[in-house]
């Protein structure tokens, strides 16, 4: 029964009701996005303005501004998109043959084992952040996309691990086994039956470890640099001692919110499947 048809059957007031939380949370959710994004074709003089200004005559001002000059915003797009694109794919391909192995193995204390999985996407990032710095100052990985990748990767791979292995676990164990019987290796059983048959969950896994690289600001902080930085620190350099710039502040704000959007939009079949499995309970 989906969330739209349980509503449909409920009584009136209670109808009522939830479709009005729905509207104010949605409302609480798009107005500030919307108005972001319409103060993004603003100049200055109206994006400052006491008065809101609903009417005006947009300008693509903002936007020229972040693609000209010394800090031309496209190598910050190119760094993010790179560090979060390639960690969220390794994150996804090494937690779906972890949480596979996980999900299958039959051992004492295998929830224990999950759960200490998780425990390390819990820890604050501050705990991390020094060891990470010392380890990578080591071996050269200060501002490099592959350092970000490789600190993306280390907050990003537990929670795949642990989401993967909730989703195996959902596949029934009949399924397997008859691969097996037909002739198939573990391996072949596992690429071509199993894994197909948990596409929203890889959807889903990935979404989210790409919405978490993306929206880092931490990690970028740290270990990047002139030659890695990331939209996060090109936004947070709009913030100056001398004032804020309100209209480029919002034009590389849409640029950080619009594609993630976008991404969820086109795999939001997958990413409510994934969502509604039971798969974010865990083991």
């Amino acid at each position: 029964m989906t969330v739209v048809s349980a509503i449909d059957r409920s009584p009136r007031r209670v109808r009522i009701s939830t479709k009005l939380v729905l509207t104010i949370g949605l409302l609480w959710t798009l107005v500030p996005l919307a108005w972001m994004l319409l103060s993004s074709f603003k100049n200055s003089t109206d994006v400052t303005s006491a008065s809101p200004k609903v009417l005006f005559d947009p300008t693509f001002d903002n936007y020229r501004k972040l693609f000209s000059g010394a800090n031309n915003l496209g190598n910050y797009i190119l760094h993010s998109v790179l560090a979060s694109g390639i960690s969220s794919v390794l994150a996804v391909a090494l937690g779906a043959l972890a949480g596979y192995g996980l999900a299958g193995t039959k051992m004492r204390g295998k929830k224990h084992v999950a759960f200490w999985i998780i425990s390390t996407r819990m820890a604050p990032i501050a705990v991390v952040v020094l060891p990470l710095f010392l380890l990578f100052r080591a071996a050269d990985l200060i501002d490099s996309v592959p350092g970000l990748i490789i600190a993306y990767l280390s907050f990003n791979l537990p929670f795949a691990i642990w989401l993967m292995s909730a989703f195996f676990a959902e596949v029934p164990a009949s399924v397997e086994e008859s691969a097996l019987v037909a002739g198939c290796t573990r391996w072949q059983a596992f690429w071509h039956v199993v894994l197909p048959l948990t596409k929203a969950g890889l959807v889903t896994t990935f979404v989210l470890c790409l919405v978490f690289s993306w929206n880092d600001y931490a990690f970028a902080l740290v270990f990047g640099g002139p030659h890695s930085q990331t939209l996060p620190i090109a936004a947070d350099q709009l913030v100056t001692q001398s004032g804020i710039d309100w209209g480029q502040l919002t034009a590389i704000g849409s640029i950080v919110v619009l594609p993630m959007i976008v991404a969820g939009l086109a795999v939001r079949k997958w990413l409510v499947t994934g969502l509604t499995l039971g798969a974010v309970t865990g083991e």
